[in-house]
């Protein structure tokens, strides 16, 4: 919240209308005291010429100006502004479970994520942290959050695809305490599957409902081609198709107020990263800006005592 933060300073401000009014009556007493001699030399030179008068109340304004600026300063006043200092921690969640083995993306579809990943964490602000979350039956963390994006890269080209099966609420609830573990700073997770929700100890909802509680938008994509892509055969024969959960996935982004996308080839799969990028939004944030008031302060205090002892001092 914007505000000022050592309020109690602004206190001090008081003495800015106390030292105006005893001004203004020190000058109204001394013209009243010239008056009440006759001789018009004296009058003349208690009240001096009304230029040299008019200079003395600007230079006062001037102080007072100065007193305030600093007074201000003081109370550290905040004002929101776009985040820049911190950026935004990006989790990045892939599935690699056996069916990302499947070539109905060039080369594989794990191979097309990754190359879509590098894409999406190259085009993030230089003060954004990324992190990424692997998952199949399981979940575990493949590049912890950092700003070295070329670090993360290498972790997401070391990425292979397991035989596992799909845990898709084990790599969000995991996501979401990467996300918990750098506190009072804006996440965005974005989560990547091709299959259905069938392993794991964390349900779908209940990692959506871990992710909603933490103020974190899930943005899912949904990996799979338009027709049906066959992995393998069983053991009678039957051939064993790759299932695209999408009512999970946007159900996902729903509760979670990201958003759903559906990719169905590599080409498309990096535009939808490329999309992301600007749904990646930072948050404003309150600022100190008391250096700006303490930096007017010196400026106009230099200002003031170069007008009354410089070259373009306005008082002889």
């Amino acid at each position: 919240m914007s505000g000022f933060y050592e309020p109690l300073w602004l206190l001090a401000l008081v003495v800015i209308p106390i030292l105006a009014g005893v001004y203004w009556y020190i000058i109204r007493k001394k013209k009243q005291e010239a008056i009440a001699f006759s001789r018009i030399a004296f009058v003349k030179s208690a009240l001096g010429n009304a230029q040299k008068s008019k200079r003395t109340h600007v230079l006062f304004i001037v102080a007072l100006a100065v007193i305030g600026l600093l007074v201000i300063g003081l109370a550290d006043p905040h004002i929101p502004l776009e985040q820049t200092k911190e950026g935004t921690n990006v989790i990045l969640v892939m599935d690699i479970s056996g069916s990302m083995q499947a070539t109905d993306y060039q080369p594989s579809r794990i191979e097309a994520a990754k190359s879509a990943a590098g894409l999406l964490v190259g085009s993030l602000d230089p003060k954004d942290s990324t992190g990424v979350v692997i998952f199949e039956s399981g979940a575990t963390t493949a590049a912890y959050l950092s700003q070295d994006k070329d670090r993360v890269k290498e972790k997401i080209e070391a990425i292979s695809p397991k035989s596992g099966e799909t845990a898709i609420g084990d790599g969000l609830a995991l996501a979401v305490d990467m996300a918990r573990s750098v506190p009072n700073k804006k996440s965005v997770i974005i989560l990547l599957s091709d299959g259905v929700n069938n392993a794991g100890v964390v349900t779908p909802d209940e990692a959506s409902a871990l992710a909603k509680s933490a103020g974190i938008p899930v943005y899912t994509v949904g990996l799979g081609s338009s027709t049906p892509t066959v992995l393998g055969y069983d053991w009678l024969g039957n051939p064993q198709y790759a299932q695209l959960d999408e009512a999970t996935l946007q159900s996902i982004a729903d509760q979670t107020g990201g958003k759903y996308y559906k990719s169905v080839d590599e080409r498309t799969l990096k535009d939808v990263y490329a999309g992301l990028s600007p749904n990646i939004v930072h948050e404003k944030e309150d600022t100190s800006i008391k250096d700006y008031f303490i930096f007017g302060a010196l400026v106009l205090l230099c200002a003031e005592l170069w007008l009354r002892y410089g070259r373009g001092r306005i008082i002889q």
